[in-house]
Parts: structure tokens; C-alpha cells; sequence
């Protein structure tokens, strides 16, 4: 019995994950957005390409789905066994997903939104220390990427020095280490100095 919960809840969080709206936003608008700019379905690229109003739709949906997959099994209603270690495959399932989506030939965005939405259910203090993290960089250095891995960096140093369960530490600290590995071309540019900065737009 336990298995089949395991699997669903693997099965919904990959399927939820796959979602790609950063690929469907961008098709409703004529684009390609893996033709374009970065190549990545992410909101950032999205944002960059489309406008704000794209890029925030995105990424609110990336990080929808990411509490979605994490939050149905914890729900009453549920009443799934072992709540909380469904919800760790959940939200694993979802990151995995949205990274190699099914309806795109598993290409997909490097997961930072659908994990933070992830943790916003199984931690919401140390998301609320990433996302200060983030925005905190992004204003300060002003590049997406490395806000992005210094707060997955933040993530993983608040899961062990707050008093959250051993293994949801241990889940918050792989998928953050995977949102880090997925940024390695960034690393690469960042370290040459060819990223491209954010650049925030005048007030008119």
C-alpha cells in the first residue's frame, strides 16, 4: 500500500513539474523561448524576452506547481500515510520535472522557482531566508544566476541550523545542490565575466 502512495506521489509531483509554462507563455506570444535569449523556459528568460507581466505569470506558476506537488499529501482531506516523506518525493518529483519535462522533449528550466515553492511548504522560514538571500544579491551584484545559487546556498545553510526534520533537510540540501549544478554554464560565465546582468528599467 505504502508503494503505490510513493509512486503516485513521485507520478503527480513529475507530472505537475513537467508543466512547462515558461514554453507555453512564450508560445501564446509567437516565441520559441528555447530559441531565444538564454534558451531556458524559466521566468527569467521569460521576463527578459516578454516583459514583466510574462515573466512574473511564469514565475508564479513555477512556483504553484512546486507547492502543489509538496502540499496535497499534508492535506486532512488526504489522509496519506507517512505525510510529510510523500511530500519530500512530491516536491522532488516537481524540480525533476520541471528540469526534464515530458512535453518538451525533457528540457526544462534550471528549478529555482518550482524548488522555492517546495520549500515555501516544508520550510517557509528558511524560504523566507533564500528569498531575502535572492533579492538581496539580485540588487547587490545584480545577476539572476548568482542570486539565484547564493539563495540556494542560504537554503541549505538554514535547513540545518533551524529545527527542521533530518530528512527534510537532507531533501532541501540535494535539490538546492541540483538548482547549483544546473546553473554550471552560468558558473562558467560568471567566472569569465560574460554573464548578463540584470538591469533594471527607468521610471518614467
Amino acid at each position: 500500500m505504502m508503494n503505490a502512495w510513493f509512486i503516485s506521489s513521485a507520478a503527480v509531483g513529475y507530472l505537475l513539474g513537467s508543466l512547462p509554462f515558461g514554453y507555453w507563455v512564450a508560445r501564446a506570444h509567437g516565441v520559441d523561448i528555447f530559441k531565444v535569449g538564454s534558451g531556458n523556459p524559466g521566468a527569467t528568460n521569460v521576463k527578459r524576452t516578454l516583459g514583466a507581466k510574462a515573466g512574473n505569470t511564469v514565475l508564479a506558476l513555477d512556483v504553484a506547481k512546486g507547492a502543489i506537488a509538496t502540499a496535497w499529501p499534508l492535506l486532512p482531506m488526504v489522509a496519506a500515510p507517512a505525510a510529510t516523506t510523500l511530500a519530500l518525493i512530491g516536491v522532488v518529483g516537481a524540480v525533476l520535472g520541471h528540469s526534464f519535462s515530458i512535453f518538451t522533449r525533457f528540457r526544462g528550466g534550471k528549478g529555482v522557482a518550482t524548488a522555492a515553492g517546495g520549500l515555501l511548504v516544508l520550510a517557509p522560514v528558511a524560504c523566507a531566508i533564500a528569498a531575502a538571500t535572492w533579492v538581496g544579491a539580485l540588487y547587490v551584484f545584480r545577476y539572476v544566476s548568482l542570486a539565484s545559487i547564493l539563495a540556494a546556498t542560504a537554503a541549505i545553510t538554514a535547513s540545518w541550523l533551524l529545527p527542521h526534520q533530518v530528512a527534510s533537510s537532507v531533501i532541501v540540501s540535494l535539490l538546492a545542490g541540483f538548482v547549483i549544478l544546473r546553473h554550471h554554464e552560468n558558473i562558467k560565465r560568471l567566472l569569465s565575466g560574460t554573464e548578463n546582468k540584470w538591469h533594471r528599467k527607468p521610471r518614467i
